[in-house]
């Protein structure tokens, strides 16, 4: 399912125009979006929990060379599915 699926899906369930479901779906991504930039993490409960962690500076190796490369710091965005999702998808 890609974004326009997703806007699709609620347009149809919350009985929306296209255009309506695609502005709450676009207000939801930027909602979770702003609170992680802000460090913050994102709970939906029945649904998962979005979260950023930070991965430290480190040295890697060039598989094709074998050499030595330095790897920045960087954060990543993590999600931890909830029990309601993992016994839906089970």
């Amino acid at each position: 399912m890609n974004k326009t699926d997703l806007i699709n899906k609620v347009a149809e369930l919350g009985e929306l125009s296209k255009k309506d479901a695609g502005k709450a779906v676009d207000a939801v991504l930027d909602s979770i979006s702003e609170s992680l930039k802000a460090g913050d993490a994102v709970q939906i409960v029945g649904f998962g929990t979005f979260k950023v962690t930070h991965k430290p500076a480190r040295q890697g190796r060039n598989p094709s060379t074998g050499q030595t490369i330095d790897i920045a710091a960087s954060n990543k965005v993590s999600f931890s599915p909830g029990a309601t999702l993992k016994n839906a998808v089970n």
